[in-house]
């Protein structure tokens, strides 16, 4: 994590790039106004948490507070939050372990919007450690040993998925850890290329449709109703520019209730930044997109963060949260 944000300077960004409504792509990376809209750029991974803002966008949402959307994707949160603080980003969403890490380090982050939550339902939420159909694996506990694929490494997932053998009675130090993107992880348990994957919708629809079993909520065994991920932006850019990072929060509070009350929208939008096929997108477990964070839920990821030795130190949660 260290050599990470040591590459602030050199800008050196794990991105795939995905335009989405950019009309300042030649600009230097600052927002930029025009008539009266102010044209944002935001950090995004592909998966369904994110469904809202596209959504948002669809509806109309930002552009009624003034704003317009230029959108990149990238593999996890770790990736953005250098990019924000760069100024690469005006925005970013991220997972809460990854802002927790940046605090940890002094990296200027602040969260501004609430993002995803776990549904708190064991077997039933939108994240899972799965594994394939005829695996001899049956519970967390039996992944000592075993070769299991996060998104990234020392990360949140990673966190849940050591929380989840735990709790089965495992011991997390004997997990063998790979980093895979969310994407890739259907294809490389199909073929036996790892043993298990944590992973997250739309890909944990994929993982099942090809006959895949969960075998834990890693989420859900965090805390009940855990907070997920939120929005942020740079500490400097919210003090510089106040009433952008207010409209912001005030679109995305708009995007979130409309997400949470029209589900058959949302597996709709995912199909416009993603390659997941419309029947595919059926069987989908949508997150919860509640208007506030779960402080209670965040605070217990930390002292996981904080035991799996994640952090320089302890964050400041007061410093961090809106």
């Amino acid at each position: 994590m260290r050599r990470l944000f040591a590459g602030l300077a050199a800008g050196t960004f794990l991105l795939a790039t995905a335009a989405c409504g950019s009309s300042d792509s030649g600009s230097s990376g600052g927002s930029s106004s025009s008539g009266g809209v102010t044209t944002v750029k935001l950090g995004l991974i592909p998966i369904v948490d994110v469904a809202p803002v596209y959504l948002g966008v669809q509806k109309g949402f930002y552009e009624k507070h003034g704003l317009k959307l230029s959108i990149t994707t990238a593999q996890g949160g770790a990736a953005i939050v250098p990019g924000v603080v760069s100024g690469q980003f005006q925005f970013g969403f991220s997972n809460m372990t990854s802002l927790m890490v940046a605090r940890s380090n002094d990296v200027p982050v602040k969260a501004v919007s609430n993002g995803i939550a776990s549904t708190g339902v064991q077997g039933k939420d939108f994240g899972a450690i799965t594994v394939k159909k005829d695996s001899p694996i049956k519970s967390a506990k039996d992944l000592e040993g075993k070769k299991v694929a996060i998104n990234t490494l020392k990360n949140i997932n990673e966190t849940a998925v050591r929380a989840s053998v735990r709790k089965a009675g495992g011991d997390p130090d004997e997990v063998q850890f790979v980093e895979l993107a969310f994407d890739q992880m259907p294809a490389a348990l199909d073929s036996g290329q790892i043993d298990a994957a944590m992973v997250v919708e739309p890909a944990l629809a994929t993982v099942k449709s090809q006959g895949g079993v969960e075998i834990a909520s890693p989420l859900v065994d965090v805390a009940p109703n855990l907070t997920v991920a939120m929005y942020f932006t740079s500490t400097q850019y919210e003090q510089k520019n106040p009433e952008v990072v207010k409209k912001f929060q005030e679109a995305t509070a708009e995007s979130l209730a409309y997400a949470d009350a029209h589900p058959d929208e949302v597996r709709q939008v995912v199909t416009t930044y993603t390659k997941i096929p419309a029947s595919v997108l059926a069987q989908v477990t949508l997150p919860k997109w509640p208007a506030e964070a779960d402080r209670a839920s965040i605070e217990a990821l930390e002292k996981l963060g904080e035991q799996d030795k994640l952090f320089k130190k302890t964050p400041d949660l007061d410093q961090l949260l809106p």
